[in-house]
């Protein structure tokens, strides 16, 4: 197939752009594929924003130089994804099949965790009083996050703002931890993937926090949100699939309930947002046209709060495989399915930046705009069980 040449980014574009990531454990493999494709893009990021495995990538990418970050989000996946010493047989055995290797990886994380990332909670911690909370202790991330991140650059803001999203354990209610507001270390980036069971809260200043992904998936709204608003471009990369096909056994229907699961609250969050932010343009575009005595009005004044001229257009990103991963396939983290997912990033973003529909001059009625190149593709094809 002949690829087509990638839009160029007109000069007059100044938007900022913005990247956007779900959370999904082990198939967050596939957002990195995605970044290393924006990276060699003429539409770099500003702000990286992101919700548990979406946080860490979100940190790295911000943590670093623009020419170390793909580098540096390879030795994370590649440290996450090392195989224990005593697997190499269970390569030789599964590796070339892959729904086995794809078993083996998952009953490799439950049995004994990931290197650099988390590991079972030694048999005599449970014989303490009070016992753990979490069946995995998290200790190794701190040391990996911190050999990978310089939190002085992005204290400092050298170049990309970082927000990442928790849940505060006792009251319930969500918090973003923002580079623009307050200073940030690696425990902030832990607690927004911080998942129980499997992990413990982290503890910062006094209070505690459990993954983001228990109120939301995805930051987008958050990063749209934001005051003062300016117009701009958002990457949101998903990595749980809202279509799929009907399942035919037990496990396929577990995996289709996770999909749908993280997956609403995206397209809800999607669709609100277009709508509100439709609202708002068309709230400033209507005040500008009354007359004096009419803006003046309480309740002019009173919409006029509401309104706003900048425009949003959203690039939709979605981890969509050919064959089912699995319900497991969050905590699976073999090497061989990592480079699988890498490589679907990849493609899914050169093809997406290679159309760059935001290119396209705004309709003087739309405030925001959400852009599916692959999807579009999908359906095109008649593939209406991935798109």
């Amino acid at each position: 197939m002949t690829r087509r040449p990638r839009a160029t980014r007109d000069a007059a574009d100044e938007r900022p752009v913005a990247l956007v990531l779900q959370g999904g454990g082990a198939l967050g493999s596939y957002q990195a594929g995605v970044f290393e494709e924006i990276a060699d893009s003429a539409w770099q990021p500003d702000w990286v924003a992101g919700i548990s495995i979406g946080a860490i990538n979100a940190a790295i990418i911000a943590g670093n130089p623009p020419k170390d970050r793909v580098a540096k989000l390879r030795r994370f996946w590649e440290t996450v994804t090392a195989p224990p010493r005593w697997a190499g047989w269970t390569d030789l055995v599964f590796g070339v099949v892959p729904e086995l290797r794809r078993q083996a990886g998952a009953a490799n994380a439950v049995l004994f965790g990931q290197s650099g990332f988390f590991a079972p909670q030694a048999p005599g911690a449970w014989l303490r009083d009070p016992p753990p909370t979490s069946y995995y202790d998290t200790g190794a991330l701190k040391g990996t996050l911190e050999s990978l991140i310089d939190f002085d650059r992005i204290n400092h803001r050298e170049g990309v703002r970082l927000s990442v999203g928790a849940v505060n354990v006792e009251t319930g209610n969500f918090a973003y931890f923002d580079s623009a507001e307050k200073p940030l270390r690696a425990e902030h980036v832990m607690a927004s993937g911080a998942l129980p069971t499997g992990f413990p809260a982290v503890e910062i200043d006094g209070e505690y926090f459990w993954d983001g992904g228990l109120v939301s998936n995805t930051p987008l709204q958050y990063v749209i949100a934001s005051v003062p608003r300016r117009s701009r471009l958002i990457f949101q990369v998903d990595v749980f699939p809202a279509r799929g096909r009907l399942p035919r056994t037990l496990l396929e229907a577990a995996e289709r309930e996770k999909d749908i699961r993280y997956s609403s609250r995206t397209r809800a969050a999607s669709r609100i947002i277009r709508i509100v932010h439709d609202l708002r343009h068309n709230i400033e575009g209507l005040l500008a046209k009354l007359p004096p005595e009419l803006r003046d009005t309480p309740e002019a004044r009173f919409l006029h709060a509401f309104g706003c001229t900048s425009t949003m257009d959203v690039a939709q990103l979605i981890y969509r495989p050919e064959d089912e991963q699995g319900q497991a396939k969050d905590y699976e983290f073999s090497r061989g399915t990592m480079e699988e997912r890498w490589a679907h990033g990849r493609a899914d973003a050169r093809e997406t930046l290679d159309a760059a529909p935001w290119c396209e001059p705004m309709p003087p009625d739309l405030g925001a705009r959400t852009f599916d190149v692959v999807g579009d593709r999908l359906r095109a094809q008649g593939r209406r069980d991935l798109a």
